[in-house]
């Protein structure tokens, strides 16, 4: 998983895939740590997808760029455009079904 440093990194990473995953968590954020293992794995099932890591304690701004109020969270892109977008208590299962769900209607 890639980590990204600025606004304009985060905004290439997006714009540059046809899928983009963003992760954004916090440095003392407990459930930041104990999801990113889970998520990381679900989204192993998805290889066309490009994910990417973002501190928001290193990149303040992206609070109000992505306009997040809480942490962690993570956006599912298509070509540019936000699709899905799930913050804070994330039930893993249903996550990687609503992903499952978009990446198969990507690849029609």
């Amino acid at each position: 998983m890639n980590e990204l440093f600025s606004i304009e990194e985060v905004d290439n990473f997006v714009n540059h895939h046809h899928l983009a995953f963003l992760y954004i968590s916090q440095t003392n954020c407990g459930v930041c740590h104990a999801l990113l293992p889970k998520i990381k794995e679900v989204m192993s099932d998805f290889p066309k997808i490009q994910l990417a890591f973002i501190n928001a304690d290193h990149v303040p701004a992206i609070a109000g760029h992505l306009s997040i109020f809480t942490a962690p969270v993570m956006i599912l892109y298509v070509d540019g455009k936000e699709v899905l977008r799930e913050a804070r208590f994330v039930h893993v299962e249903q996550f990687r079904e609503k992903v499952k769900k978009i990446y198969f209607l990507t690849q029609e």
